[in-house]
């Protein structure tokens, strides 16, 4: 345990030290910014494969590299660049350890259920180490510790609960009473024998391996529909090309193909906010999360440079439905690492987004029961590392063998009244209300911007955004999301228009920045 006498001993500096830090103007991700774009083709013509599969993150990647080793021909096509979404931006923590999770799971579904997630999700583990040393991968990966503490009374029997729960299961587990960072805590939890790497370098090294032998990557190629040819399936993708195929992955993140399993009432997007803080002091090793609101996430992380990144995560919220200067999330972060440590330099800061479902367990398998051929991955709840590992396993599995042992846990078709209705109802009730809210809002009279700053107006009789880049340039789209029609709400940080119901984000300019939105916002004078 680091004594906290010796941080107010360096009192003084910690305050010179901390006078004259600031953020970065610009968000961008420490995993981005430290690995090169890639230079896959876009898709020109159609083709035809076993198996298509949609999304170019981990679970995409990863679903890729299983079942071509086991002899299928596959092509991904990604939207935007592989690795660019949700698995550019996580926190890269490979664990078992999901927040208080197990003995809600026990509560809800049952014992067993919560010993098949636990040895999902630490299998997993295990599979990322054997790939990463068979293949010679050089992604940083390292075992650590992963702590869930508390600082508040009100979460201890909550962490006491969890580890009776999860020393059942048979993980290697402690009660703690403190935890080796310079903070005064009630309660923790550590997991022993988890890990931690670089996921960006982890999938573009998967990657290379895929295309060739009749396999494919394409990149900057967007899937708009799936079309049942009486044989197969067809993806169509934005330019009107198609890949056909037998079966088809859905692992957009959202999908972008519902099948009628109405994704979009089961699961809301979740936003958090991430900064890469060089401190004075070594950081003191292991993965930390806070089991209360507002939530604080800690990992350090090599950079190529010799230095050590510490990454500082928190102040969780519904995409659309922060503050309304979303910088403020950035400046409690900020706040919070100055508290705790020496802050030298904040190089890096960013956001991630995920999706949560009802009962907090991610949609893994067909895509719906009578669609045994398309196959998605989605709702991971933040904790994608393990949970993309373990839907690529489950959907190999499901496609090879035709089941998986994991499956009845993640299947898309359960239904867990005890641990679905309640959020069912509040998750759809807050969409309801922005879809009405946003209608009603009071519109400013006036277009008086300043550079950096954005605002929806009434223009020509429309609802519109307005944002004035640090040029002095307007920039002005229709409001209205084009997925089901939620009024969009401007996003100051990662200067974006967000939808507060299913988090889709777009551009300055309207496009696409994250679906499940397969359009565009209006810009003046477009037709629709």
């Amino acid at each position: 345990m680091i004594d906290k006498r010796i941080f107010l001993l360096f009192g003084v500096i910690h305050m010179d030290i901390n006078k004259n830090v600031v953020l970065p103007k610009k968000s961008m991700s420490f995993w981005l910014d430290s690995t090169s774009k890639t230079e896959y083709e876009v898709l020109n013509e159609d083709i035809k494969v076993d198996i298509a599969i949609v999304g170019g993150g981990l679970v995409g990647i990863t679903t890729g590299d299983f079942l071509k080793k086991e002899g299928y021909k596959v092509a991904i096509i990604e939207a935007n660049s592989i690795g660019f979404g949700t698995t550019g931006h996580t926190t890269a923590k490979i664990t078992s350890q999901h927040g208080l999770i197990y003995n809600k799971i026990k509560n809800t579904l049952g014992g067993d259920k919560a010993k098949i997630y636990a040895e999902a999700n630490q299998t997993a583990i295990d599979i990322i180490e054997q790939i990463v040393k068979v293949k010679k991968i050089d992604c940083d990966f390292e075992r650590q510790s992963a702590y869930i503490y508390t600082q508040s009374d009100d979460y201890v029997q909550q962490i006491i609960d969890e580890s009776k729960v999860v020393n059942d299961l048979g993980i290697d587990s402690e009660y703690l009473e403190e935890i080796p960072l310079p903070i005064k805590i009630k309660a923790a939890l550590r997991f022993e024998n988890q890990a931690q790497f670089h996921p960006r370098k982890f999938l573009l090294a998967l990657a290379k391996e895929i295309p060739g032998d009749g396999s494919y990557i394409f990149e900057h190629t967007r899937a708009i529909d799936i079309e049942d040819t009486g044989d197969g399936y067809a993806v169509l993708t934005e330019n009107g090309k198609r890949v056909y195929a037998s079966k088809v992955v859905v692992a957009s993140h959202f999908p972008f193909y519902d099948g009628l399993g109405l994704y979009f009432t089961r699961q809301y997007a979740e936003k958090s906010y991430v900064l890469g803080v060089h401190i004075k002091e070594k950081f003191s090793g292991g993965m930390y999360i806070t089991a209360e609101d507002p939530g604080r996430s800690l990992r350090s992380q090599k950079t190529d440079d010799g230095k050590e990144l510490v990454l500082v995560v928190g102040e969780h919220h519904k995409t659309g439905q922060g503050e309304e200067d979303t910088m403020v999330h950035n400046e409690n972060l900020k706040r919070f690492a100055e508290d705790t440590f020496h802050v030298e330099s904040i190089p890096y800061r960013w956001s991630t987004q995920d999706y949560v479902t009802l009962d907090g367990i991610p949609y893994v398998g067909a895509i719906m029961s009578g669609k045994p051929d398309i196959f998605v991955a989605t709702g991971f709840g933040k904790w994608g590392m393990t949970n993309s590992i373990v839907s690529a396993t489950i959907i190999k599995d499901l496609i090879t063998k035709g089941e998986s042992p994991w499956e009845d846990v993640y299947t898309p078709s359960r239904f867990t009244p005890a641990a679905s209705a309640k959020t069912f109802v509040t998750q759809n009730a807050n969409v309801v209300g922005e879809l009405v809210s946003g209608k009603l809002e009071a519109i400013p009279d006036d277009i008086d911007l300043k550079n950096g700053e954005a605002k929806t107006l009434e223009v020509n009789g429309e609802r519109a955004g307005v944002f004035r880049d640090q040029d002095g340039k307007l920039h002005i789209v229709d409001t209205t999301c084009t997925h089901i029609g939620c009024e969009v709400k401007w996003n100051s940080a990662e200067e974006t228009w967000d939808c507060p119901c299913h988090g889709s984000r777009f551009s300055c300019d309207g496009d696409i920045v994250e679906g499940p939105a397969l359009k565009h916002l209006k810009r003046p004078n477009e037709e629709d």
